[in-house]
């Protein structure tokens, strides 16, 4: 495990606007983005990735230690979640009360390579998860998506903040959605999920597979024509406070979202009674339930970054919970689809998770994934 020093972090919640603060025009925010011209379209994308964390000087020892990657996002993530507890526990505002550590992870480290060919799960979570374990970090801040069905020995994960918007997002400077791309443009994806619907839906496209990096490092791509358009999630970008990028916005219909999609899961050691009773306070329960649906059917599947899945939980008009799974070929030659609805409680959306999951297994048979 590496954690870097240099990216230790006291926080004080006086010192750091609101993201929607730090894009003011023309300027360079907080976390270093600046505008970046293009010359298609006359369009503007945030694309520069550096970092920027203050530092002070540490007074006192910290009450929490925060846990997170070291990407923009990931850092929006847990500066939401230190919003988040200081508004709940208002002793936490004190200077010095919250530290935010920086771990680079296995998915951090490894960009050069899919993320398939790297080793499957818990490539952005592993190291954090040993920290905590470790008692180096009191609380992990995670994207819910990139955690495995099953979380290590020694620690629960009591608390789901409210989930952001599921969606993804279509990005290009030359057209104005997927249908409008000429037949053989290049569309950026690390998520194979993306690339199966994508090429079901538009077989004439090409993907790019090994499109990795943060968001500002795929935008810099864009811009520099490695690809013609990129999709990706809307929820970061509303995190990021970066949705004046998007072209166009994907619906449910079009692109099933990944399972987990937009929503944060923050864990701790499962002794550690009084930062469970913390981060209980900050649960959002309809998005608990929704994730919990979502990774019953994920779980059952077995699902791993070589297969392409996607599913989503919802509650419809009447309260209840409707949920819908997919599995797809790689090549995207077969998608199988399925969905369920019955009430949105804990036992009822698991069952329908894991029964949708079994009912696609069925149907794919033992082969569908190898072509």
């Amino acid at each position: 495990m590496e954690v870097a020093a240099v990216a230790v972090a006291t926080v004080n919640p006086a010192q750091f606007r609101p993201l929607s603060a730090n894009f003011a025009a023309g300027s360079v925010s907080a976390f270093g983005f600046s505008r970046r011209s293009s010359v298609a379209r006359g369009r503007t994308l945030l694309t520069t990735a550096s970092v920027a964390i203050e530092q002070q000087a540490q007074t006192k020892a910290a009450v929490i230690r925060i846990g997170t990657r070291g990407s923009p996002l990931a850092l929006a993530q847990a500066y939401e979640t230190r919003d988040k507890l200081v508004a709940s526990h208002p002793q936490l505002a004190e200077e010095g009360a919250i530290q935010i550590v920086v771990i680079k992870t296995t998915g951090d480290k490894i960009l050069t390579q899919p993320l398939a060919d790297i080793g499957g799960k818990g490539l952005f979570t592993k190291e954090i998860d040993e920290a905590l374990i470790n008692s180096d970090i009191d609380i992990a801040v995670h994207s819910m998506k990139d955690v495995p069905t099953y979380l290590p020995k020694n620690t629960i994960l009591p608390c789901n903040l409210p989930r952001e918007d599921v969606r993804d997002a279509f990005i290009c400077l030359t057209a104005a959605s997927l249908a409008d791309l000429p037949a053989g443009s290049t569309v950026g994806t690390a998520s194979l999920r993306r690339k199966s619907q994508l090429l079901n839906r538009y077989p004439s496209l090409n993907v790019l597979e090994n499109f990795r990096g943060n968001v500002q490092t795929r935008l810099k791509k864009l811009n520099e024509g490695v690809v013609q358009a990129t999709l990706l999630a809307l929820a970061g970008l509303k995190r990021l406070n970066m949705t004046e990028n998007v072209t166009s916005i994907l619906s449910i219909d079009d692109m099933l979202p990944a399972v987990a999609q937009g929503a944060i899961g923050i864990a701790c050691r499962s002794d550690d009674e009084k930062m469970a009773t913390f981060l209980a306070a900050l649960n959002h329960e309809d998005t608990r339930l929704a994730v919990a649906c979502e990774r019953a059917f994920l779980e059952k599947l077995d699902g791993s970054c070589r297969t392409p899945i996607a599913g989503y939980a919802s509650r419809d008009e009447d309260g209840n919970c409707i949920f819908r799974g997919l599995v797809a070929s790689p090549d995207g030659t077969q998608v199988l689809e399925t969905s369920r609805r019955g009430p949105y409680a804990f036992d009822d959306m698991i069952k329908m998770g894991k029964d949708a999951g079994e009912e696609l297994l069925s149907r794919a048979g033992p082969n569908f994934f190898d072509r």
